[in-house]
């Protein structure tokens, strides 16, 4: 069941050219996936203990995956499983973060919302508050 979960999370492809081993089957997933689930399960006491990554960083630590991706994809560019794995480390890093800002922007988009049908908008202020 999470061997299914995994590859439809990450929607790769898990090739086994492209992943890594244990006790000799291939992991459910490939090599840059594997990195940008370390990342996510590495990115969350990062965050706890410094807080989330500001746009600038997430863009900068999501850049050399993105890169590495489409270099393979439109060159014959082909990278190792070892940067496939590093990329894919700063990606989840990142990935935890923007899925913080994201969270922030559905709950400032709901209030401004709300905001509109509610006369008492100290209230609706209060309640976007808990989950900011």
């Amino acid at each position: 069941r999470i061997v299914l979960f995994l590859r439809i999370f990450f929607g790769g492809h898990a090739r086994p050219d492209r992943s890594f081993y244990w006790n000799g089957k291939p992991f459910p997933i490939g090599a840059r996936c594997t990195g940008e689930l370390a990342g996510m399960i590495a990115g969350i006491p990062l965050i706890l203990l410094w807080g989330d990554m500001k746009l600038r960083l997430m863009i900068l630590f999501m850049l050399p995956m993105t890169a590495d991706g489409f270099l393979q994809l439109l060159t014959s560019y082909e990278s190792k499983n070892g940067r496939r794995f590093a990329t894919g480390v700063l990606f989840g890093l990142a990935f935890d973060s923007l899925l913080i800002h994201f969270h922030r922007a559905c709950v400032m988009a709901a209030g401004w919302i709300v905001k509109l049908f509610i006369e008492d908008s100290g209230a609706v202020e209060r309640a976007m508050e808990l989950f900011l």
